[in-house]
This record gives C-alpha cells, sequence and structure tokens, in this order.
C-alpha cells in the first residue's frame, strides 16, 4: 500500500460502495496483498464477466464445501442465493464437486488410462452432440 494511505482509503470507499461498509474480515489480509486481492474480488467475483455471477458463486459453493471451509460454504450460499440461486441449485451444486471428487478418486486410483479416457469421453461427447442435434435440428 502507498505510504500516504490513499490507496487504502480509495479500496475503503470502494467497499463502501459496494456493501455499505469495509467488512472487518479483510483485515486478515497482509496490508501489501489487499489491492490486489480486492482487485481480483472486485473485477472478477463480484464483477459480470462471461460467467454469470450466479454460477461463479455456484462453483465457489462446491469447492468450498470440498475444502470444507465454513467461511467460504456460508459466503458463497449467500451470494448464490443473493444472485437468484436455489435451494436445489445449492444442492446440485455441492453434490456435483463430491461427485466429481469421487470419479477423481476412482479413476486416478485405479491409474486408468489417460489416453484412453479421452477417447471414450470425445466419444461420448460425440454421440451426445450428435443425439441433441437429431432431436433439435437447426433450421
Amino acid at each position: 500500500m502507498d505510504p500516504s494511505g490513499n490507496g487504502s482509503k480509495q479500496i475503503h470507499n470502494e467497499m463502501i460502495a459496494h456493501f455499505g461498509f469495509v467488512p472487518d474480515f479483510y483485515a486478515t489480509l497482509p496490508e501489501p496483498a489487499l489491492a490486489h486481492e480486492w482487485g481480483v474480488h472486485r473485477d472478477f467475483e463480484l464483477a459480470e464477466t462471461a460467467i454469470p455471477n450466479k454460477y461463479k458463486e455456484l462453483i465457489g459453493l462446491a469447492v468450498a464445501a470440498h475444502i470444507k471451509c465454513r467461511y467460504c460454504i456460508y459466503f458463497h450460499s449467500q451470494a448464490a442465493r443473493a444472485n437468484g440461486a436455489s435451494d436445489e441449485e445449492l444442492r446440485e451444486a455441492v453434490f456435483m464437486g463430491g461427485m466429481t471428487v469421487q470419479y477423481s478418486n476412482a479413476i486416478t486410483g485405479m491409474r486408468y488410462d489417460l489416453d484412453k479416457f479421452e477417447r471414450e469421453v470425445d466419444r461420448a461427447v460425440d454421440f451426445m452432440t450428435s443425439q441433441a442435434e437429431s432431436h433439435h435440428p437447426t433450421v
């Protein structure tokens, strides 16, 4: 942060504009990291990007549930709800995260051949795509 404290004041003003106050949990970050981390939070997670905010928060929730972070689970659940997610979407997000971990454990633990796996996935995706196209032909 700059020695004059202007950078910190600007960040606090931005937080107040976004949240209505400066959450104390940002004080858990080292001062030199605050500007960077706030910028990423502001410009990526809280901003409109290629991935809609609801989906970013559902992804965050799935990861948070896997790492068992109570703070992250609460934050991403509330943020997902604030962005329109339903309870069923929250349930599906955490289940999808767990299912991904389960399959990863099984496939990786058994040292399944990666090239073969990629061929099988490509074959399945090609089939599912052709099925979808045959049921919904384009004009």
